[in-house]
């Protein structure tokens, strides 16, 4: 995995609000409107939020209407985890 990759993983989860997003969604898929009541944050923080999100591969978008959806991505967990494992492992041969 290339470093530009790397970074915008760990991008994703070095924000206290990320975090919250993030354990927000292990229960399965939020609307945006929910989230910003929850979060108590304004649209356009939790539009900046999600965008980090996404952009890393962990979170997913939909929209439905006008409005958003999002969970966390299966693949994109895969992909921050195994991140985490080329880093913190010794390299083999």
């Amino acid at each position: 995995m290339d470093e530009k990759k790397m970074a915008l993983i760990f991008k994703a989860f070095c924000d206290e609000n990320r975090i919250r997003i993030l354990k927000m969604l292990r229960s399965g898929e939020k609307c945006a409107c929910k989230m910003i009541d929850e979060l108590n944050v304004t649209q356009p923080t939790l539009s900046h939020h999600m965008k980090i999100l996404c952009d890393s591969g962990i979170v997913l978008g939909r929209k439905e209407g006008k409005w958003m959806y999002y969970s966390i991505s299966a693949e994109g967990a895969k992909v921050a985890a195994d991140c985490i494992k080329e880093l913190t492992s010794a390299p083999k041969g």
